[in-house]
């Protein structure tokens, strides 16, 4: 007997927008809303894995996820390989560019201009585009403390609505990409078990369309 599809999701907001796409493509997610400590879900034909968001690609790329769902944001920093037939529109974001807004930055007179970020590898790309000369600093969280305490000139962070940004005296002044949930999936078992994942695949892209 073939074991179920090892399906990786999100913990968080993007997991209750993920599991109703999946149930109108006929997939139940709902022992994942039963019992929040667990981390491993059987769900019918899929076993369910709820990990971090940053962690889905890595699973999905090395083979202990068969399929996933997962910002852009994590695979434009990541730049895995990894096949991605559909963007799901949902978590949508944006990742941007913000400065604190009683000390604008003059780019043109800076000497030294410090960027503060959780997507350093993103960051100097658009950076490049931009022609803009930058350190690029990483860090793990509350990225918006960075400017406030002098550790930067600015960040690049995700934001939804922009609140945490005037709450901190913030103020965007750039987007770098707009993020949103996509489905992935590893290539190679999708070479081994490509009628069940295909399936999976198109029941999903029906979901999406379906009026």
């Amino acid at each position: 007997m073939s074991r179920p599809v090892i399906l990786a999701l999100p913990k968080g907001r993007i997991l209750d927008e993920a599991a109703k796409i999946f149930a109108r493509a006929g997939y139940d997610l709902a022992p994942v809303f039963g019992d929040t400590r667990k981390l491993v879900h059987e769900c019918g034909p899929l076993r369910v894995l709820v990990l971090r968001n940053s962690d889905i690609a890595t699973y999905v790329a090395h083979g202990a996820a068969d399929i996933g769902v997962v910002g852009s944001d994590v695979l434009d920093e990541e730049g895995r390989e990894l096949f991605e037939p559909l963007d799901l529109g949902i978590g949508r974001c944006r990742m941007i560019v913000a400065e604190r807004a009683d000390q604008p930055v003059d780019e043109r007179s800076q000497s030294h201009l410090r960027i503060a970020t959780k997507y350093p590898r993103t960051t100097r790309a658009y950076l490049q585009r931009k022609g803009i000369t930058a350190e690029v600093i990483k860090l793990s969280g509350a990225i918006e403390l960075g400017p406030l305490t002098g550790l930067c000139d600015r960040i690049v962070d995700i934001t939804q609505t922009g609140e945490t940004l005037r709450q901190n005296g913030l103020v965007e002044i750039d987007i770098v990409a707009e993020v949103s949930a996509k489905l992935v999936v590893n290539p190679a078992r999708l070479k081994l078990d490509g009628d069940r994942l295909g399936a999976l695949i198109d029941a999903l892209e029906h979901a999406l369309h379906a009026p």
